[in-house]
């Protein structure tokens, strides 16, 4: 079993510094793939939802309707690239097997998986920013609670982060990375509150939107921007923290096993 405090300080730096280069420099260097889509996308998304259909939306929750979803597209490009980051980077170790040699290397397991999370966090934040930016040609943006809006991107990226982890170890096959972001991800968002407020929904579909982790993380980023939320921040820090710790010792479970990775 290896031990949670590293024998050789320097070397687990040297290792944790190399895997996060290396995590950080493969998405930096097809950004092509993975930093212009979804620019493309969420800029359409403005276009489309925010000029041409929130035209005649009307104002929600006092704000016109592109101020009030671009918190919610920038929070939805976070948590796709996040997750999609580390899932894929993950599984393509595992799938040119070159993941066998950090398994047989002296590197404790936390390190391998901060190294990978630092990769989804960092092309998650990169992201975030750059529809941030295009936003701001779309509305006007101004930050209401600076701590609360970089905590709350910052956590929602290191969760979805490790949830793209544990969907790259259990996955077998190419399909398998696509199905959680196709089939529960992207509905998960897309009912998360980034287009409307719950309070319009029917009382039925309010309360079981409550069940929608996302929803919170969302209503979270739009108090930091808007200063208006539908939950209790509070609430929303504590649903974050919670899985974080959850998913993060899970993975660290994962990895002590072996599970899917050795055969």
């Amino acid at each position: 079993m290896a031990s949670f405090y590293p024998a050789y300080p320097r070397q687990t730096l040297i290792a944790l510094r190399t895997l996060a280069g290396k995590e950080t420099h493969r998405y930096l260097r097809i950004w092509v793939q993975t930093l212009l889509p979804p620019a493309i996308t969420m800029t359409l998304y403005f276009i489309i939802f925010g000029s041409l259909i929130g035209s005649r939306v009307g104002p929600m929750d006092g704000y016109s309707f592109m101020e009030f979803i671009a918190p919610g597209i920038i929070m939805m490009s976070v948590i796709t690239n996040s997750y999609t980051n580390v899932v894929s980077s993950f599984f393509g170790a595992k799938f040119q097997r070159h993941i066998e040699e950090l398994l047989v290397s002296p590197t404790p397991n936390y390190v391998i998986l901060l190294g990978y999370l630092a990769g989804g966090v960092g092309r998650g934040l990169l992201t975030g920013l750059i529809v941030t930016i295009i936003a701001t040609f779309f509305a006007d943006l101004s930050i209401h609670s600076v701590p609360i809006t970089i905590s709350v991107v910052f956590l929602t990226a290191v969760l979805f982060s490790l949830g793209g982890f544990i969907n790259g170890v259990f996955a077998r096959k190419f399909d398998d990375i696509a199905i959680v972001p196709t089939f529960i991800l992207t509905p998960l968002t897309y009912l998360g509150g980034v287009f409307y407020s719950i309070s319009l929904l029917p009382d039925f579909w309010r309360v079981l939107s409550l069940a929608n982790p996302i929803l919170y993380m969302v209503n979270a980023f739009r108090y930091g921007i808007l200063g208006s939320s539908d939950i209790p921040i509070g609430v929303a820090y504590a649903l974050v923290f919670g899985f974080i710790a959850l998913l993060g010792g899970f993975s660290l479970y994962l990895l002590e096993r072996g599970t899917g990775l050795r055969s």
